[in-house]
């Protein structure tokens, strides 16, 4: 394990009960990676299987199948814009059903400026019917605690409720889940103005596992992430070791001390594994084995 982990405090427990049943996510070229971290890994974790660009329909499945092999709990990503039919749609969600990895899926509008296909955003697939066809029984969407470089505030509440309604009519559940951050207060603040809206979804917040400075601040860069000297300072990385790697034990706890359950519901994590999987896996491992002492 490339990073160290410190003796958990006394908010420990409730660290512990965070990263209760905490997801991880994955690409498709990481396949290998996850074969050596599964060991790792609780068994029946849920797994993130990212809808990368230029990546190939077979490459997606091969993943999501060696998940499957692993005894972990897959759970697709569906980009929206990126789909350039509704038969293209329909072949792949009707491959994941034949792996039987179709009941939960997590699904994004996806960074293009125009759509490929007939798929604006995140809502026109959950509004066309195709998922629930297939036996998708629950939907992640997306939050972003930080905001999004791209979309006002405003706009993002209006569709996490829309999204909200629209799968609530149609009888399927749905998760949130967050863009990855390094500051708690950001992330207390939009769990309240969440829960405010009426949407009592569990929720999953993004926790970039062991990686350096320099990687984080790359990563945080690309997603539009605030990631200065004075927050990586906080969370535990200094700028003059750039290639150091370091877990994320001081915003974990800090997480764990500032929740409540009757103001934020129910809450835990899902790892960004930036530093690698092993790593990731690893420091979890390494964590939750010290938190049990």
């Amino acid at each position: 394990m490339n990073a160290s982990v410190v003796k958990i405090v006394p908010e420990g427990t409730a660290a512990m009960q965070l990263m209760s049943g905490y997801s991880i996510e994955i690409t498709a070229k990481d396949i290998a990676e996850l074969a050596e971290a599964a060991p790792l890994i609780e068994p029946d974790t849920r797994v993130s299987i990212t809808f990368l660009p230029k990546e190939s329909y077979e490459k997606r499945l091969a993943a999501v199948a060696e998940v499957v092999r692993l005894g972990l709990r897959p759970v697709p990503h569906v980009s929206a814009r990126r789909i350039g039919s509704e038969a293209e749609l329909d072949d792949y969600l009707k491959a994941l059903a034949d792996l039987g990895a179709c009941e939960e899926l997590f699904v994004v509008a996806g960074d293009p400026d125009t759509p490929d296909g007939p798929y604006e955003d995140a809502l026109a697939i959950i509004r066309s019917g195709v998922l629930e066809r297939h036996g998708v029984r629950h939907v992640g969407v997306g939050g972003y605690p930080e905001g999004h470089p791209k979309i006002s505030d405003d706009k993002l509440w209006a569709a996490i409720r829309d999204k909200a309604d629209a799968l609530s009519e149609r009888g399927m559940g749905m998760s949130v889940l967050t863009q990855f951050g390094f500051k708690p207060e950001p992330v207390f603040t939009w769990l309240k103005a969440l829960r405010a809206e009426g949407i009592d979804a569990p929720v999953r917040l993004g926790v970039p596992g062991p990686a350096s400075a320099a990687a984080l601040m790359r990563f945080a860069a690309r997603c539009g992430v605030s990631a200065s000297a004075s927050v990586l300072s906080k969370y535990g990385l200094s700028l003059t070791r750039l290639m150091q790697p370091t877990g994320p034990d001081k915003y974990v706890l800090a997480l764990a001390q500032g929740m409540r359950s009757d103001l934020c519901g129910d809450v835990g994590l899902h790892f960004y594994p930036f530093g690698g999987l092993v790593a990731t896996a690893g420091w979890i491992r390494a964590f939750s084995s010290i938190g049990q002492m």
